[in-house]
């Protein structure tokens, strides 16, 4: 299978699918919307083998270095891993529309984290493509104490964010396609932290034009990684936060940690450096992962990914 990079798949979602199972659960409840959805999450599996090949590929690697599944994985872990997906973007719906169970959501170690945010301490978050960021995001900006500047690598999320905000047009999600780290990007950034603001990026995903990235061990098998976010957390000289979303139980627990108070890339040793950065950062990733193996929603090679220097396409 050749490797391309994610940016160049487009959207394994369809928006007005999307649209159309949420107001099939507004109406009808949760139990109607699975009957919709099983089908379809289904067909697509079937006609997708690209897909099908990034979930067992994930969960059998999981297994192999964690035991998470407690079982060699079947075709049936594979559907159960796109349900969960598709389960995720209904709740990412109910959480920025307001309608999600926000008192049945766990946290750790958030009062921590915004102990600081309330001292006017800005910084950088690192977060995966696990469970469901919307909900940090949207208790973030009901609490007011928090305010978020979220980094996106392609114009892929586009359709998505437009939809977000139909559904609650007063949200403050403040999104910022970043394709190269330039100069005046950095300034901007950095202005924003000196403000008391968090700036969020992915560390799973390699954006276009990516200059470097770094080879760490993830779930037993050499992966890249991108070296965007401690990178930026060195130039901005400021602490840099894991924010993670998984489920458990009937719900969801966010997770805050502070990875690095200070990230320090010395002369000589930055490569280094910053391979002990990722390094950290997947071990990390790693363990909220054994809590819930489902929750990665990576659907691409992950570790065959490669850069490419192509503008990226419109969706």
């Amino acid at each position: 299978m050749k490797s391309r990079h994610w940016a160049e798949m487009g959207e394994t979602t369809f928006v007005a699918g999307i649209w159309i199972l949420y107001w099939i659960h507004r109406l009808l409840g949760r139990w109607p919307f699975r009957v919709c959805l099983y089908p379809v999450v289904l067909v697509n599996w079937l006609r997708r083998p690209a897909l099908r090949h990034a979930s067992r590929q994930y969960l059998e690697r999981m297994q192999t270095a964690t035991g998470a599944l407690g079982h060699t994985p079947h075709w049936r872990d594979s559907v159960r891993h796109v349900l969960m997906f598709a389960e995720t973007m209904l709740d990412k719906l109910l959480a920025v529309s307001g309608r999600y169970r926000f008192e049945s959501v766990r946290t750790e170690g958030r009062e921590e984290f915004y102990e600081v945010a309330k001292s006017g301490k800005g910084g950088v978050i690192v977060t995966a493509h696990m469970g469901c960021l919307e909900l940090c995001r949207t208790m973030a900006e009901r609490r007011g104490e928090v305010k978020l500047n979220i980094l996106v690598h392609t114009r892929h999320a586009e359709q998505f964010n437009r939809l977000l905000k139909r559904l609650n047009p007063e949200n403050d999600f403040r999104l910022m396609e970043v394709t190269d780290m330039g100069p005046a990007t950095a300034v901007a950034l950095n202005e924003r932290v000196e403000a008391g603001e968090f700036v969020v990026i992915a560390g799973d995903r390699i954006p276009v034009n990516a200059s470097q990235t770094v080879r760490v061990d993830f779930l037993g098998h050499p992966a890249p990684f991108p070296v965007g976010p401690y990178v930026l957390a060195a130039l901005l000289k400021c602490p840099l936060y894991l924010l993670g979303c998984i489920h458990e139980g009937d719900s969801y627990t966010i997770h805050f940690e502070r990875l690095f108070e200070r990230v320090v890339l010395p002369r000589g040793k930055r490569e280094q450096a910053l391979t002990d950065c990722a390094q950290h950062y997947a071990g990390r990733v790693t363990a909220l992962l054994q809590r819930a193996p489902y929750d990665w929603f990576n659907f691409f090679p992950f570790w065959d990914q490669v850069n490419v220097s192509a503008k990226p396409p419109t969706f």
